[in-house]
């Protein structure tokens, strides 16, 4: 469901953002438009991710109705850049978590392995 209602509570609107950001291939797309210089065509979309482009089209279609990206048509090209610069802000900040998780994650291996070693 999208909360778009001006009204909504702001943890609905956001957990909707968080779904509409919850794939693997549509964080992929958001990485390559943040990287862009500029409006990213959507040929070199199909052609850096290498999936069909009903599928992509699909992927795009979600982020346009999210708000989080904006697309533009001139003559046979559509490109599409992201709605807001924050995205990549956004972005960062998943990757400072992840980093910080994987971090924590390898610490627990290296002590369990560790641990290990001293039976």
């Amino acid at each position: 469901m999208t909360y778009s209602s001006p009204d909504a509570p702001l943890y609905e609107i956001k957990a909707d953002l968080f779904k509409a950001l919850a794939h693997p291939v549509r964080v992929h797309i958001l990485e390559l438009l943040v990287d862009a210089d500029g409006p990213c065509p959507v040929s070199d979309l199909l052609d850096t991710l290498g999936i069909e482009a009903s599928l992509l089209s699909q992927h795009l279609g979600v982020l346009r109705r999210h708000h989080v990206v904006v697309s533009r048509r001139v003559g046979n090209t559509v490109t599409y850049e992201v709605a807001q610069p924050r995205v990549a802000d956004l972005l960062g900040v998943a990757r400072s978590f992840v980093v910080d998780r994987l971090a924590t994650q390898q610490d627990q291996l290296a002590s369990a392995v560790a641990a290990e070693g001293g039976r």
